[in-house]
């Protein structure tokens, strides 16, 4: 038997295609996830984590900002939004080029939440300390709840 040999057109390669297709699929998810899991893109994107809840006479924001300076944050209530805003500097003891690793994050970052209540925004009052931020939004007297009487119809 007489086997021949044909050779396979170079013009399309479906196993060269699907290589290609799966490194550039890779470097998507390594250029977006990188900046999540450290690498000096983290050293750019992050959030503070918050906690949001209200009590009858006030609405109260925690925000976690571990590492900041006081002066490097800033509250702004406008319009019935709450904005904090902030930047965690980079700390300058080590050059960035001898990090072996880097998880915590750094840079500017802005979280701004409508609040469910009117609030009172001559009276708001913000604390720092040991690296949490905690805002207390007092409600404004319409938006407090009401308690009503009832009375007994003879």
């Amino acid at each position: 038997m007489v086997m021949t040999l044909v050779r396979w057109n170079r013009g399309f390669d479906p196993f060269r295609e699907m290589a290609t297709m799966q490194r550039d699929v890779n470097r998507m998810f390594d250029d977006n996830l990188r900046g999540w899991f450290g690498g000096r893109e983290a050293l750019t994107r992050w959030a503070p984590p918050v906690d949001v809840y209200e009590k009858e006479d006030e609405i109260v924001i925690t925000a976690e900002l571990p590492g900041m300076q006081q002066e490097d944050i800033e509250v702004e209530v406008h319009d019935g939004i709450l904005s904090i805003r902030g930047e965690k500097k980079v700390s300058t003891e080590v050059n960035e080029d001898h990090y072996h690793f880097v998880e915590r994050s750094y840079g500017s970052f802005e979280r701004s939440f409508t609040l469910p209540a009117k609030v009172q925004g001559d009276n708001v009052k913000a604390t720092y300390k040991d690296g949490v931020l905690k805002v207390h939004l007092p409600k404004a007297e319409e938006a407090k709840p009401k308690k009503i009487s009832v009375s007994v119809d003879n």
